[in-house]
């Protein structure tokens, strides 16, 4: 080979290698503290991307909450007390900090730090507003500004002293995210915030998450808990709990995949519950997410389109960032990941922890690592957990802290960013940004400047000027932020809009509908004009707007949306959030409108659903009334449906004798035989008769079950009637049935992995073989439900239909779902006969002689 050749080759060579992506470097076995030079050479991450270091101590230190501001500066939030040492001495000691980070010479790194506040304990959540931020700090919540224009505090006023009030790191309120609906709302908490004409107010909303919660371009608000990686709202907050006499069980915290397993690069001994089985496989290395949290939707165009609208959880007990790719079919949202083995981001270092995401203006995905030993708070360390960090030395050293930027190989753009030198009107045209933070921000600082002289502005900008519907969206929220919401003009709008921003109009038109009946007439105009509705999205928002109209017209369109949509639990449970206090004359108008004539499953549990609300609105007439309408349709599948109702009632023993009648109703003179009969009459006294006078049977749970009882079979209409029937006799091609199961009624534990893993077929019920095509091939899993969700449902399906079995608490299926960490494939009847049965021979061994 002459010379040249040889050139040529060794070029080719070098070319290959270079177009190979580069290993992370290996794991060690001590887990040594290193340098962030040499921590960004442990970590894999997808092809085509590279991880950049844009600040590390000292300039940073514990790092759990970053935000960037309309300058294009980094806040963080340093939790330097968090566990730094073994016993977590530092945590009640006032040595946090919030800093403002800048990157001065364009290079892409921070080099200079603003002290905003500091001597802080322990804090947790950070809310950025025009001249300051709402901290959340020792166990409360404080406004924080500065007034003088130095970006450091000099004013400090206490907002909300129940604000994280249990002080568990955990288990307390945190984060912060300012929605497209202009409220501040957080993970782990029932509280919302919001600055209005000055003054902030705090309203209640539904419990979401545990740490870190984000929004989607639509403002879906987006969390996770630690054992279960992404949850979220499809509906708007504050709708599904209007109505105070229907308790709804969708919409809200809809978990987005049943999958929690984790690919790890390297081993992980020293995770809290490492010693039970199914937690870490052979090699040490975790099976399933342990610590999810601060979810993250990339909602900006920097990496390639396939990432838009992609979801990142961090895991910070498996050192690695998890990608979802997020499917919206119709109302419903779905996660999975689209690399299953491999992670978007993972290091072989130990001390890797990932626990905070964020976009910043350049588009970039940027990662808080707190970088230490120790994740788990000293409130729940193991003794396994104590001994694996003692041994490994990760209790030292702390006060460490990095900031990674997730970016295009080979990018080097990092342009300066001030939006606030930006005129009004460039400002409305940034709400057209391709990317969320800008139209994010853009909304904020419009709405902070306010002035009249703005509405005619992004008016014309909506109506001429717009040209995106999510610009049109934002600019409709700021209007609504600005307080200049003109009915007129979103109604006229209304009609000259796509699906998606009429959504959204709806929504804001609500708080002026509920004032002026004009508004609500005209409204009503306008949403009959276009129904039936055919579009998923927008037939579920018309049914959340029902609430504001008059009637006929709300009568006719939810009646319409559950002829179109009924069979769906979303759907009903929307159709009821629209109904308080009008369920009863609801009712009374199906039965005219001829809606009852045909009967199916979906109108069977819409019917209890609604004959359940008028008891639990306590109006004495029209709870009597629903007697009248048993008696009147005894032979009617309705008459079954509301009288299962009053069953569930009256199976509470709080209910016991709740509503007084003249005399006894005819209907309760053949209870003998009836069991429902037996558990209404317990809802109702008379002269001469109240339910303690009486002795039966009916109330055999002690008074903690029958709650979870009475929620349990709402619970099971909602997410397992269609499969199992609403009187559990099962339906065909979909589910075997539960009445006198065997599976039901035996072992509590079997019964909980069941509905923690699914199923599958064939399974014997009763001396039957039920299989496909008879029955799914599969029960899916519900893992996604918390614990007392399902110890309500097995608990009522042990104890209904002529099931008689014990009840099951939250803490069996939460100490169940443990013990079988690293489950994730349905169970076939053999195999989960066969491992209870283990389970009951380990649990005879005698104890071993100390």
């Amino acid at each position: 080979m002459n010379r040249l050749s040889w050139k040529v080759f060794f070029c080719s060579i070098s070319i290959l290698a270079a177009c190979k992506e580069p290993k992370p470097m290996p794991e060690t076995p001590d887990s040594p503290a290193r340098a962030a030079e040499e921590e960004i050479l442990t970590f894999q991450i997808d092809p085509g991307l590279e991880v950049q270091l844009v600040a590390s101590e000292p300039l940073v230190e514990s790092p759990v909450i970053i935000q960037f501001d309309e300058r294009g500066r980094l806040w963080v939030v340093e939790m330097r007390g968090y566990m730094n040492d073994i016993d977590g001495s530092e945590e009640g000691q006032p040595v946090g900090s919030i800093a403002i980070l800048e990157d001065t010479d364009g290079d892409g790194k921070m080099d200079h730090r603003i002290v905003y506040l500091d001597g802080l304990i322990m804090p947790r959540a950070l809310g950025l507003f025009e001249n300051g931020a709402l901290v959340a700090e020792n166990n409360a919540l404080w406004v924080t500004e500065d007034l003088d224009g130095d970006w450091i505090a000099d004013k400090k006023t206490l907002l909300d002293s129940t604000y994280a009030a249990n002080g568990i790191p955990e288990h307390s309120d945190n984060g912060f995210v300012r929605n497209l609906d202009n409220w501040y709302y957080s993970a782990k908490s029932r509280l919302r915030y919001r600055l209005q004409d000055g003054e902030w107010i705090r309203d209640s909303t539904e419990f979401r998450g545990q740490w870190g919660i984000t929004q989607d371009d639509q403002g879906r608000l987006i969390y996770n808990y630690n054992w279960s990686q992404l949850h979220g709202d499809l509906v708007p907050p504050n709708t599904f709990s209007r109505n105070k006499n229907h308790q709804a069980n969708t919409g809200i915290d809809h978990g987005l995949t049943i999958d929690r397993r984790v690919y790890p690069i390297r081993s992980n001994l020293a995770v809290n519950r490492g010693y039970i089985p199914g937690t870490l496989d052979s090699t040490g290395r975790l099976l399933e997410f342990t610590s999810a949290s601060a979810p993250t939707v990339y909602r900006a165009s920097l990496l390639p389109q396939e990432y838009h609208g992609n979801m990142f959880v961090m895991e910070n007990a498996g050192n690695l960032v998890k990608r979802n790719v997020i499917r919206e079919e119709g109302v419903k949202l779905s996660a999975e990941d689209p690399n299953p083995g491999r992670e978007f981001m993972a290091s072989t270092d130990e001390r890797f922890r990932p626990v905070y995401g964020t976009l910043g203006p350049d588009g970039g995905l940027y990662i808080a690592d707190m970088y230490q030993g120790i994740v788990q708070h000293g409130s729940y360390m193991t003794d396994y957990l104590r001994e694996q960090t003692l041994l490994r030395n990760l209790d030292q050293p702390g006060h460490m802290g990095r900031i990674w930027r997730i970016v295009p190989k080979g990018h080097s753009n990092f342009e300066s960013v001030n939006l606030t030198d930006l005129s009004d009107e460039d400002l409305i045209f940034t709400l057209d940004h391709a990317d969320g933070w800008y139209r994010d921000m853009s909304q904020r600082l419009l709405i902070e400047r306010g002035g009249l002289s703005l509405v005619n502005l992004i008016e014309e900008f909506i109506r001429e000027k717009s040209k995106t519907d999510l610009g049109r969206i934002h600019a409709l929220w700021t209007l609504e932020g600005l307080g200049a919401v003109d009915p007129d003009f979103l109604l006229q709008s209304f009609g000259n809009s796509s699906n998606e921003v009429q959504r959204h109009i709806l929504r804001i038109l609500e708080k002026a509908a509920e004032k002026d009946e004009i508004v609500a007439r005209e409204l009503g105009k306008s949403l009959i004009a276009i129904s039936p509705v055919q579009d998923e999205s927008l037939a579920l928002q018309a049914a959340l707007t029902a609430s504001v109209l008059q009637n006929p017209v709300k009568f006719d369109l939810l009646k319409s949306i559950l002829e179109d949509f009924g069979s769906e639990a979303l759907f009903r449970d929307a159709v009821m959030s629209s109904l308080e206090g009008d369920e009863f004359e609801f009712l009374t108008y199906l039965e005219k409108e001829n809606f009852l004539e045909v009967q199916s499953e979906a109108k069977a549990i819409f019917l209890e659903t609604l004959a359940l609300a008028v008891v639990q609105g306590s109006d004495p007439d029209e709870t009597a009334s629903l007697l009248n309408f048993i008696a009147s349709k005894s032979t009617h599948w309705s008459s079954e449906a509301v009288l299962s109702a009053l069953a569930i009632q009256g199976s509470k023993a709080e209910n016991q004798g709740k509503f007084w009648l003249d005399r006894e109703p005819e209907l309760f003179q053949f209870t003998e035989q009836n069991q429902q009969l037996t558990r209404a009459k317990n809802l109702f006294r008379w002269e001469g008769f109240s339910p303690e006078m009486e002795s039966n049977n009916v109330l055999t749970l002690d008074a903690q079950s029958q709650v979870l009882f009475a929620d349990g079979r709402q619970k099971y209409l909602t997410s397992c009637a269609g499969c199992h029937a609403s009187n559990g006799g099962g339906v065909n091609r979909m589910g075997p049935p539960l009445v006198g199961s065997e599976w039901v009624t035996g072992d509590e534990r079997r019964l909980a992995l069941i509905l923690l893993h699914g199923i599958e077929g064939p399974i014997s019920v009763n001396g039957k073989e039920y299989d496909v095509p008879e029955i799914l091939p599969v029960m899916p899993s519900h893992s996604t439900m918390d614990d007392g969700s399902i110890a309500a449902i097995l608990t009522y399906i042990r104890n209904e239909w002529g099931n008689q079995a014990g009840p099951i608490s939250p803490r069996l299926v939460g100490g169940t779902r443990h013990t079988s960490q690293g489950r994730v494939y349905p169970w076939s009847a053999d195999e989960l006969n066969a491992h209870i049965s283990k389970l009951n021979q380990e649990k005879t061994k005698p104890n071993p002689k100390p």
